[in-house]
């Protein structure tokens, strides 16, 4: 939607919101459906999201720039350890925290009130020690609201009203939609006066590499076996553009041979489907013919190697 209030107007707020949460908890989803368009990557696997990522969505009120992070857990890796110090950086710049649960899976719904109690303190204590320190207001959304029945939403609220001051709470699904224009109008309650930060048809500040990488890896996450997601990177070794069609290599990036021959698959089936499903939709975000070539390289331990993390773009 076009913004019809400059960001000279006195009633026009504008400010950065910082999503966070545990891994898996709907950050991304949550943010592309805010901003109405896909940038971040979704997956079903955890710790998906391994940089920081902004957003921007303009409005009638004003502009929100959207900061998506990975999810803070207990770091096992350098590029582990990475994203949960790019997920805590987020905190220190921002005018609203989001802080996002689920209900559903491994909470609530299958738990049980008493189960519930422990899940949060336990799993969920390093992020509310860190909001401590914050002195940006916290909005707790409690994601996958269509999943449960009302009293358990109602009976999370109660619980993490006594759990943490947030200075409102927001149940909403993300993956539908619902109560997220509550939620937007909730934001823009704590953002300050001012002018906007971006143009009014901006929506990301990601380079067009970054973006078809992040693609292919998605791709990647929805078609491979869970031992191997978490072991691969995707790096845009060549992206040059005509007039009617648009030319990427890619490589694959994985710790072991093994995985190799997997994400190649018989006959290279594997790699084929990940590039074609890749394809598609780097076509339909470009709006032209793209001609995709996809490589797989064994880079060993690279999540542990401060310079292969640097390279891939994910070290801080």
């Amino acid at each position: 939607m076009p913004n019809e209030i400059k960001g000279s107007n006195a009633s026009n707020k504008a400010g950065f919101a910082a999503i966070i949460g545990r891994p898996n908890v709907g950050k991304s989803t949550l943010m592309n459906k805010l901003i109405g368009q896909k940038i971040a990557i979704t997956s079903n696997k955890p710790q998906t999201t391994r940089n920081r990522i902004q957003t921007v969505l303009t409005t009638n009120e004003g502009q929100v720039v959207f900061v998506d992070t990975p999810g803070i857990h207990k770091a096992k890796t350098k590029l582990g350890e990475s994203m949960v110090s790019t997920a805590k950086k987020a905190l220190a710049d921002v005018d609203v925290i989001i802080w996002m649960v689920e209900l559903g899976k491994n909470s609530l719904k299958n738990s049980g009130n008493k189960s519930f109690e422990g899940y949060s303190e336990n799993s969920e204590k390093s992020i509310g020690n860190e909001l401590k320190n914050s002195k940006a207001p916290v909005i707790l959304v409690i994601n996958k609201i269509d999943s449960v029945k009302k009293e358990e939403v109602f009976s999370a609220i109660e619980h993490y009203r006594k759990y943490y001051p947030f200075a409102e709470i927001v149940p909403v699904s993300a993956r539908s939609g619902e109560n997220c224009d509550e939620l937007v109008k909730v934001i823009y309650k704590y953002l300050p006066y001012g002018e906007n930060f971006y143009d009014d048809d901006t929506i990301t500040d990601q380079p067009m590499r970054q973006i078809v990488a992040e693609i292919i890896r998605e791709k990647a996450l929805h078609n491979l076996e869970e031992e191997i997601p978490h072991g691969i990177a995707v790096v845009i070794d060549k992206m040059q553009e005509t007039r009617t069609i648009t030319h990427i290599d890619a490589t694959i990036i994985c710790e072991k041979d093994s995985h190799k021959g997997i994400i190649i698959g018989k006959g290279g089936a594997m790699l084929k489907k990940i590039g074609s499903v890749s394809r598609y939709e780097i076509e339909k975000m470009l709006e032209k013919q793209v001609n995709l070539k996809l490589w797989v390289k064994v880079k060993e331990r690279w999540r542990d190697s401060d310079y292969l993390l640097k390279n891939f773009g994910l070290g801080n």
